[in-house]
């Protein structure tokens, strides 16, 4: 049975996290809280710009490694708050602020099961726990920066608010900027060649087009285009160029080089990718952690959203305290129960693949 007082630990963290202002690539306060929390319980940790890491301290290189990883970035607070967003305050069972549900709940709860498994000897396997930046924005300062300083990661549990339940596969993303060329001339002549009116068989295509293969937990592939533009400033010239931005949300069937050259061999248009960082992931149902959550209960879904999972090249699963449905809006906030469930979900599922 693991120490209740971890709970009390990991809430006054998560409220001091809550009072220092961590918004994205301005993390330095709180990877700063973070690392004296390790040092004051006498944990020696590493640090990479605004990330920190921390083995377990019978580290064994002999050994397979599973990471513990979640974020301590936040968005900005929403315009709609009403409240201090640092000020965390209990309500009601309910600790308010900015990034107490996503996602500090998880943090805090992934260090208390940290600590819990930091002195043990008899581990199969060993424990590191990463405190990571730029989640937020997928910016590359972030986990993707430590992983050539850490262990090879041979499994990862990725703290995001499920309300403790396992998020098997979650879509990729792919961000396309795309460009149809024309030719400029005068609006009331016949003039030129209308780039707009050459973007709309793709715009068409984009919005029809069915890739074959479905995910059975994430569905079919997601293509939006979310942005249109052209250079033209006057209303009586024909645009020389019409620019246009495409979402595509990738599931588990594909890579993303393969939706590209899908993509490529469809459409008349320029097509370039922003990145090919923000991969999909999936976890086998016959995986040891999947098989144990399934034994206590937990449920099984494809996640939408995407996460630092997409940057760890690992088998990995997203779980943690909180409700994604809470993430970014005004007065957000985690029940302090849900923490004391995250915790103790971490650790039991952990305990269950020794």
């Amino acid at each position: 049975m693991w120490n209740e007082k971890l709970y009390d630990v990991a809430v006054a963290l998560l409220k001091q996290l809550i009072a220092t202002p961590s918004l994205s690539r301005e993390e330095d306060g709180t990877a700063q809280v973070i690392g004296d929390f390790l040092t004051a319980m006498d944990i020696p940790h590493e640090r990479h710009l605004n990330n920190i890491w921390v083995l377990n301290k019978h580290y064994n290189p002999a050994k397979r490694n599973i990471l513990l990883n979640s974020h301590h970035d936040t968005v900005k607070p929403n315009p709609q708050y009403t409240r201090d967003p640092f000020s965390p305050d209990v309500e009601d069972g309910k600790l308010f602020g900015l990034g107490s549900n996503d996602a500090g709940g998880c943090l805090v709860s992934l260090i208390a099961t940290f600590l819990h498994f930091y002195h043990r000897t008899d581990l199969s396997y060993n424990i590191i726990l990463s405190a990571t930046a730029e989640e937020e924005i997928s910016g590359v300062n972030g986990v993707e920066s430590i992983l050539s300083r850490l262990p090879q990661i041979d499994f990862a549990i990725v703290g995001e608010p499920t309300q403790t339940q396992l998020a098997i596969a979650e879509k990729g993303l792919m961000v396309l900027d795309c460009t149809s060329t024309g030719k400029a001339g005068h609006a009331a002549r016949e003039e030129g060649e209308n780039a707009l009116y050459k973007a709309l068989p793709d715009l068409t295509w984009f919005r029809d087009y069915r890739f074959p293969k479905v995910s059975e937990t994430l569905g079919p592939v997601k293509m939006s285009v979310t942005v249109i533009n052209t250079s033209n400033k006057a209303h009586n010239v024909v645009p020389a160029d019409c620019t246009f931005v495409v979402d595509v949300r990738a599931t588990d069937q594909y890579t993303l080089e393969e939706l590209l050259e899908t993509i490529s061999t469809h459409v008349g248009c320029e097509v370039k990718p922003r990145s090919m960082r923000m991969r999909p992931s999936f976890i086998p149902m016959e995986h040891p952690f999947v098989q144990a959550g399934l034994a206590a209960g937990k449920t099984t879904y494809g996640s939408p959203t995407t996460s630092d999972q997409a940057l760890i090249p690992a088998t990995s699963v997203k779980m943690g305290p909180g409700d994604s449905a809470r993430s970014h809006t005004a007065d957000e906030y985690i029940f302090l129960e849900e923490i004391r469930n995250g915790i103790d979900s971490y650790i039991r599922l952990l305990e269950m693949i020794q």
